[in-house]
């Protein structure tokens, strides 16, 4: 039971304390399964973040919803999921319902521009920390600088191509990698077999 609420109290606490979505959310998760407690290491924490990211639903909750299995199994992840989406549901539920008077209040208005200016920095500090711990091999930085240009490109010239495009064409070029190198090793294993 410890363990169980150990999990929940932490999911709680950096729902309760991540502005700006889900990726804001990766520097905390990093810092409190990866470096704090060393739960998981760092090349698992890079994998969860590109499978949670690239299958259904918002990042944080896929996230939470990982970790949660990882160190507690099914009611694990159904704790830390439950446990990351109460703080927004709440504040969202008591936004709205004042929204209106709540959003003309000047000291709300400023609060919010102090919190996008810390959301930016989150978001980039996690971005720059995955990117000094990622493996860099040529296909990796060649996936990483194309991914650039074609943002930049993209937004330069006002196309409108969603992230997913970009998520998933990484997805078929890396699977499209992983099959040509197992058929080279399996054709070297049967040149082998061959030759003795």
């Amino acid at each position: 039971m410890k363990k169980y609420l150990k999990l929940f109290l932490i999911m709680l606490k950096i729902g309760l304390f991540t502005f700006g979505g889900g990726y804001a959310m990766i520097a905390l998760l990093e810092y409190e399964f990866v470096t704090k407690r060393k739960w998981i290491n760092n090349d698992e924490f890079t994998d969860m973040v590109a499978i949670a990211e690239s299958t259904p639903g918002p990042i944080a909750i896929n996230s939470a919803t990982y970790i949660g299995y990882k160190m507690g199994g099914v009611l694990g992840s159904l704790l830390c999921t439950i446990a990351v989406c109460i703080p927004s549901f709440i504040i969202i539920y008591l936004i709205s319902l004042f929204f209106n008077a709540f959003i003309h209040i000047q000291w709300v208005t400023a609060a919010f521009r102090g919190i996008q200016i810390c959301v930016i920095f989150l978001i980039l500090s996690a971005g720059i920390k995955m990117l000094i711990k990622i493996k860099k091999t040529v296909f990796n930085i060649i996936v990483m600088v194309a991914t650039i240009v074609c943002m930049i490109l993209m937004s330069v010239f006002a196309v409108d191509f969603s992230s997913i495009f970009y998520i998933l064409i990484s997805g078929v070029l890396g699977l499209s990698i992983y099959l040509i190198k197992l058929l080279i090793s399996k054709k070297k294993k049967g040149n082998g077999n061959d030759i003795s």
